[in-house]
């Protein structure tokens, strides 16, 4: 069953825009993380919610999505995520990024099989300016966005395939606008 949830768990770039977030449904997912083992559980993050539509779409504007398809604009119109949680580092709390880079993707990915359980998703969003966001969303000096995490109701398919080893592990779409993702082979990982 954990293993279905993982799979299920994808980068997804194409939301149903008539779902809406509630504040608790965000704070329910930062609740899961917080739970999530912390480097000298210094537990340094805190979070900024967004489900409020204009909130929203300010976060959205400062966002790049899809660096591996840069012909194409994602997401498409109308597709946008409906809600966002920026991941801050309070720097009182811990005052080297780097030392907890691990602990922001735990954190991340915590949330978004939250999320997938409830048949909701997201995707991680690492492409902003963080001086930018931080400016826009009027935080105080000690807290720097360190990761922006998307959320929404998915409304595209993603095929995972495996590859060979070799080929070519970059995302593509195809014609009608399906989602590719090539993963490596359990046996290609091993290292026995």
């Amino acid at each position: 069953m954990f293993k279905d949830l993982v799979k299920v768990s994808r980068s997804y770039r194409g939301y149903d825009e008539s779902y809406h977030f509630t504040e608790k449904e965000l704070a329910d997912f930062v609740d899961c993380a917080r739970f999530a083992p912390s480097s000298v559980n210094g537990q340094p993050f805190r979070y900024y919610l967004a489900w409020q539509k204009e909130k929203v779409a300010l976060i959205q504007s400062f966002t790049k999505w899809a660096r591996a398809l840069p012909d194409m604009k994602l997401p498409h119109v109308g597709k946008c995520p409906t809600g966002f949680i920026v991941i801050c580092q309070d720097l009182n709390l811990g005052d080297s990024i780097a030392r907890y880079q691990k602990d922001v993707g735990i954190v991340a990915q915590t949330m978004l099989l939250a999320a997938a359980e409830k048949g909701l998703g997201g995707c991680m969003i690492g492409n902003f300016g963080p001086e930018k966001v931080k400016e826009a969303l009027e935080l105080p000096e000690n807290l720097i966005p360190v990761l922006i995490v998307a959320f929404g109701k998915p409304d595209e398919k993603i095929v995972l395939t495996e590859i060979e080893e070799g080929q070519s592990t970059k995302y593509y779409r195809d014609e009608n606008d399906v989602h590719y993702v090539p993963k490596r082979k359990l046996k290609d990982i091993i290292i026995s």
